[in-house]
């Protein structure tokens, strides 16, 4: 199956959609003003170090200070193979401290980024370890005889007095000497500036940026079955093309730019994916959907058959529901990139075979996940328990915030409610001051139930405390807002 990749570029934000079979699999956006920081290398400075956490706060120049566990300092690990215990964190660092530290997840919601001491600099096939020593193969490159033929290619290249280690890339496979030799040096040269800036720079200062979103798509996305990469904007196109023709010629003959009438993202229906992508239901196509619920702890699918009655009976209308369902929850997460505890909730089968291959399914549609993802089976509730690595805010988290009305909680008080709060309001200023009138301020639906079926009891307590209570309508307040005016 062939895969396309749409690179919508403006001023200020870089939009990335993957298009498999005509849906839209993965999309990535990447502002100019909140651009990510994983990759990043800073100079950090220890702010506090917390023994009972095991970790320290380090401020590398962000609003928030970035967090360092224990198991992230490469010092800490044992070199010689024993499981011996870590060093405790406040024996390696201690307050004012000054180190170079990698950001390895972004900033979510309220916590700060995540960083190691590790520094790992990706190249186009090669990925550079500065203080490891060993040579790596990815783990997707399966033919021992191929790993270690590639092995030993890069011992003969890396040079005697290098230090460092190296991890070789799936895309490696069919390098050639020459461009691996020029991606050694590429990453020693950008590690020579890292440590040169750590020695000369002040803290808390940025010694080294990953790529752009649209320039890391040549080097990470793109694979074998990548048909095209189109790009809507000619002066990207003549950026990004220098840019492969430097790191990655190999891509450059499916670069193409569009210069097609509609919007590149409209033409493929990318605009209505991510509306829908925003939104809990998933439809499916046998009439069954998804209820797709993010909270901070976790996120919840639940399946449900809908309107499908297509099976010969229900256990096998439930199976194949279940069956769709695996497909669509598998790109949903890629869609939507959700991470950590995710919890799947699908319809109850009593068939063991049933739950087998439903687990087997989405497996399978997990396999052409880029991150890393742990299913466990079905647990004596009937619940599907899995992870999903979180490096970057979800896309949810990226387009919206929480609503105004609700804060985030997903639902409002009703009309009834307010008038029933704004009544006891009434009576508690009228029992603490002596105005001529009370004004209330509300919304519009909140004054028609007091106009309405409210009436009386709004009545009734003006003639308890004896003052004129009026009503006036604020058409920018939402449901929830009202106050209470002493005239």
């Amino acid at each position: 199956m062939t895969e396309d990749i749409l690179i919508n570029i403006t001023p200020q934000e870089t939009r990335v959609a993957l298009i498999l079979q005509g849906a839209v699999q993965e999309l990535h956006i990447e502002r100019t003003l909140t651009r990510g920081l994983a990759g990043n290398v800073y100079s950090g400075k220890v702010v506090r170090v917390l023994p009972g956490m095991q970790s320290a706060f380090i401020d590398i120049g962000l609003e928030r200070a970035a967090f360092l566990h224990v198991a992230d300092i490469w010092e800490a690990r044992p070199h010689d193979g024993q499981n011996a215990a870590p060093t405790p964190i406040e024996k390696l660092l201690y307050d004012g401290q000054v180190l170079t530290v990698q950001v390895i997840k972004d900033p979510i919601g309220t916590k700060g980024a995540r960083l190691s001491t590790q520094i790992s600099i990706a190249g186009r096939m090669l990925v550079y370890l500065p203080q490891d020593s060993h040579i790596g193969i990815s783990q997707k490159i399966e033919k021992e005889a191929e790993r270690e033929s590639l092995r030993a290619r890069m011992q003969s290249l890396v040079p005697a007095e290098e230090k460092g280690g190296y991890i070789v890339r799936t895309q490696a496979e069919d390098a050639s000497d020459t461009d691996l030799q020029a991606d050694i040096e590429y990453l020693r040269k950008t590690w020579a500036a890292i440590t040169h800036g750590a020695r000369t720079r002040p803290p808390t200062s940025l010694l080294h940026q990953d790529l752009n979103l649209a320039q890391r798509v040549l080097r990470d996305f793109v694979h074998d079955e990548t048909a095209t990469i189109q790009v809507d904007s000619r002066e990207n196109y003549l950026a990004l093309s220098e840019f492969g023709a430097t790191y990655t010629p190999s891509v450059l003959p499916r670069l193409q730019h569009y210069t097609g009438e509609r919007p590149l993202f409209d033409l493929y229906g990318v605009e209505e994916e991510i509306q829908r992508a925003l939104g809990r239901r998933v439809d499916l196509k046998s009439g069954g959907y998804l209820i797709v619920d993010q909270t901070e702890a976790m996120t919840t699918i639940d399946v449900n058959t809908g309107g499908y009655v297509g099976g010969r009976n229900f256990a096998d209308t439930i199976f194949k529901t279940n069956l769709e369902a695996a497909h669509a929850i598998a790109r949903q997460l890629r869609l939507r990139n959700l991470g950590g505890i995710i919890i799947l909730d699908f319809i109850d089968m009593e068939n063991a075979e049933h739950r087998n291959a439903v687990l087997a399914e989405l497996k399978k549609a997990l396999s052409r996940d880029r991150t890393k993802v742990s299913i466990s089976g079905f647990s004596a509730l009937g619940l599907v328990e899995m992870t999903r690595k979180r490096t970057r805010e979800s896309l949810a988290h990226i387009l919206c915030e929480p609503c105004p009305a609700c804060n985030g909680k997903g639902q409002v008080k009703t009309s009834r409610t307010i008038c029933y709060e704004i009544l006891r309001e009434l009576l508690r200023e009228a029992k603490q001051f002596n105005p001529r009138e009370f004004r209330i301020l509300a919304s519009q639906e909140v004054v028609d139930m007091f106009l309405e079926e409210e009436s009386q009891h709004l009545a009734m307590l003006g003639d308890f405390i004896g003052k004129k209570i009026s009503l006036q309508v604020e058409t920018a307040y939402h449901q929830e807002q009202y106050d209470v005016i002493l005239m």
